[in-house]
């Protein structure tokens, strides 16, 4: 290859991989389904980082060594109020005091973790005291999400705001769309109880209608009276399905549904494909409540 050839695959190299010759913008949050909102609205010019891998619960993570140490690029922390921020956000702060912080839950209505009670009766709808994160299981709620994520954006990379914006009107039209598709999914199941092990799907139930019922008792694992109850409540209801997640044991979620004669089904709320988790997990919880 000849010197002027190499110079050229060279300058086209770099022309392609780094739109418009822009360093990409580095950005880093907690969970994975934060990055799929960051990378649609950002495109090329942002390079998305999750802190919590795959099937780790963001409850008890503790960032690796290379990830703090790889903070010192990002420009951009998006925090969404799951436990682990709260014990590591000072220390990501000290390690990158000049990276921008936003908290992607500002104008967001929290509700609260759904629980059943010590004396065995059931809250199905909240939990006093413990707020829930996970609101990007809401489409309603993901357009505030990412509403927070264009401002964001725009504040730490203004040349890119224009993109940013044509990017982001894209995403509220799939969004939009996204929901209409769960509603016919959902149609006429309103009042009806889906069993989860963590009852990380509290937002997705307000806005389709439904109601979760938690295996576990305020974050920790049943004991034999709590299980005997939730067994109890599932056969009153006809309830045959259980879904549990990776992050968390399945003991206790295969035990009710070897009891009620019923199935394990695995629904990720942490998944990264955001908008085709969604549609898969109304899928399954339709199927669940024929």
């Amino acid at each position: 290859m000849t010197k002027r050839l190499a110079f050229i695959y060279c300058a086209l190299f770099l022309l392609f991989a780094s739109p418009c010759g822009a360093a990409s913008l580095s950005v880093t949050m907690s969970v994975a389904p934060l990055k799929y909102f960051a990378e649609q609205i950002g495109g090329d010019r942002v390079n998305v980082t999750v802190m919590v891998p795959a099937g780790a619960s963001p409850a008890t993570y503790e960032p690796k060594p290379r990830q703090m140490a790889a903070l010192s690029d990002a420009k951009l922390f998006i925090a969404i109020g799951v436990p682990f921020e709260r014990a590591w956000l000072p220390r990501m702060r000290s390690a990158n005091p000049k990276m921008v912080v936003v908290k992607a839950l500002a104008g967001i209505e929290l509700m609260r973790m759904a629980a059943h009670h010590h004396d065995g009766s059931f809250a199905g709808e909240e939990h006093d005291g413990i707020s829930d994160p996970h609101v990007w299981t809401s489409p309603a709620a993901a357009k505030s999400l990412s509403s927070t994520i264009l401002s964001a954006l725009i504040q730490v990379d203004p040349a890119g705001s224009s993109e940013y914006q044509k990017n982001y009107n894209r995403l509220v039209e799939g969004i939009d769309a996204l929901d209409s598709d769960l509603r016919h999914l959902l149609e006429g199941k309103r009042g009806t109880k889906f069993l989860v092990y963590h009852p990380s799907w509290g937002y997705f139930a307000r806005d389709y209608g439904l109601v979760q019922i938690p295996v576990e008792l305020e974050g920790k694992e049943p004991g034999p009276r709590e299980l005997a109850e939730v067994i109890r409540m599932a056969k009153k209801d006809g309830i045959t399905v259980v879904f549990a997640q990776p992050q968390f044991s399945e003991k206790s979620a295969r035990i009710v549904a070897d009891a009620i004669d019923g199935e394990l089904v695995m629904a990720d709320p942490m998944s990264e494909d955001w908008a085709n988790n969604l549609r898969e997990v109304a899928r399954s919880i339709k199927q669940a409540l024929r």
